[in-house]
């Protein structure tokens, strides 16, 4: 497998455990000194394992009322040791998305491979701020 296809399968099996609620896996690929940017506060992100775990909970309790979480298009770039990746979802609740079919979460991901293996070091999460165009 090229890099590029271990990038892809560890984004996918990150998606299908995001989904799932499986916080095993949801952590399983991501560095001890993470750095995520979410869509919720803190504003300056969530630093170390520890605390990424910890934002996962109420994500999962919020899924868990019928909301969705599935990969729409992905893109990578990996050389030897460091890739990133970024990706379209659909995430939100059937309502969220009645009221706007076109929402989208935006994801980009920075990885770093040491010792064979690839780990997540950088996760950001946005959506974009609809906000009216100026007259």
């Amino acid at each position: 497998m090229t890099n590029e296809q271990e990038v892809r399968t560890l984004i996918e099996n990150w998606v299908t455990a995001v989904h799932a609620g499986d916080l095993d896996t949801v952590l399983a690929d991501h560095a001890p000194d993470i750095v995520m940017f979410d869509v919720p506060p803190p504003y300056d992100g969530v630093r170390g394992l520890d605390a990424y775990r910890d934002t996962w909970p109420g994500f999962f309790e919020w899924q868990r009322s019928g909301a969705s979480f599935a990969l729409e298009s992905l893109e990578v770039t990996a050389g030897e040791d460091v890739a990133f990746a970024y990706a379209l979802l659909l995430c939100g609740t059937p309502d969220e998305h009645k009221a706007n079919p076109a929402l989208r979460l935006r994801l980009t991901i920075g990885l770093h491979k040491a010792a064979g293996r690839w780990q997540v070091t950088h996760e950001h999460h946005s959506f974009p701020l609809d906000t009216p165009e100026p007259a």
